[in-house]
């Protein structure tokens, strides 16, 4: 019980710490500006982390490289705790392991902003947030709006990019589990 007690805690921390670090390159690298409030969040929960990391890891390309290495750093603590719960573990399989989790949670994360934006565009598509999690979104749809047509007004490249990102999550969970 207190294995499964601290796995939830330890998991849960990692998660939304290393899904702001994630959120924080995803609208750098989309060039989007939040609401302040959301910005303020974002970087005042990632800061701790992400500026001594740009100091040995600096920006390249107009990418902040050092908040995606900062998520897979919490991502591979996360994942030691819980293998050391568990049992040893060889160092190889942590990285790997610790990499499907950094991926896992990146697809997790856009498949909640691909909700997010239908949920908005059905309930109230003028709502604050509704132009960032659209931005935010932009780059994975572009390319399926090209190719899918409106079917009545109404739009499915949010539902393809929704069974794309599964069938890639699959694809690449079997590949990093067969490496481990």
């Amino acid at each position: 019980m207190l294995h499964g007690i601290l796995t939830l805690v330890v998991g849960t921390v990692a998660v939304i710490v290393a899904g702001v670090l994630l959120l924080r390159f995803w609208m750098q690298a989309v060039r989007i500006r939040p609401p302040a409030s959301i910005a303020q969040f974002v970087f005042r929960l990632s800061d701790w982390l992400v500026l001594p990391l740009r100091r040995v890891l600096p920006g390249v390309g107009g990418y902040d490289w050092a908040c995606i290495f900062g998520a897979y750093l919490i991502a591979v603590v996360a994942t030691a705790v819980e293998m050391l719960i568990v049992s040893p573990f060889p160092f190889q399989a942590l990285l790997l392991l610790a990499l499907l989790r950094l991926l896992q949670w990146a697809f997790y994360g856009w498949m909640g902003l691909l909700i997010i934006e239908a949920v908005f565009s059905w309930v109230n598509p003028h709502a604050p947030l509704a132009p960032v999690v659209r931005a935010l979104n932009e780059p994975l749809l572009r390319p399926l709006r090209r190719i899918i047509p409106l079917i009545g007004n109404v739009d499915l490249s949010p539902l393809a990019a929704l069974l794309l990102l599964q069938v890639a999550l699959q694809l690449l969970s079997s590949l990093v589990l067969s490496l481990a």
